[in-house]
């Protein structure tokens, strides 16, 4: 934040308020700088809503309007894909045609999905080739 009306001679001081202003948002008073004071977490909260305000030190009134700030977080790829079930347990008739669908099995991951590919799930099979294989994509 910066006011056209600072001169730089510190005659002016920066307000902060909102979601968390003075914890994890603080404002330089005399720059207007504005800083988070930790690691924001996405899945903790997507946005946050602040606002800022360039008044006179001395009368302490405004001299510009108020602005508003939205600081919206991107996601990183910080969760990994959880499946609801530990263990999955199926059977196959013995001599059964290549290709045959055993089980299937869905992971979801808590990343946004709106945001790269941090949430996009792609599937592989550890154990068990080559009798059996995993579609990767369902």
């Amino acid at each position: 934040l910066h006011s056209d009306q600072d001169k730089g001679d510190g005659s002016l001081k920066y307000i902060l308020s909102g979601d968390g202003a003075g914890t994890l948002f603080i404002i330089d008073e005399k720059t207007g700088d504005i800083h988070a004071t930790r690691r924001i977490d996405r899945e903790e909260k997507a946005f946050y809503t602040l606002r800022a305000q360039a008044i006179n030190r001395r009368t302490l009134r405004p001299v510009e309007p108020e602005s508003e700030f939205v600081i919206k977080i991107h996601d990183i790829n910080d969760n990994e894909p959880t499946f609801p079930e530990e263990i999955y347990t199926a059977s196959v008739p013995e001599m059964s045609v290549v290709g045959t669908s055993v089980v299937q099995v869905t992971a979801t991951d808590a990343d946004d999905p709106s945001y790269g590919n941090s949430a996009r799930v792609i599937y592989s099979i550890l154990q068990g080739q080559p009798y059996f294989s995993v579609e990767p994509e369902t």
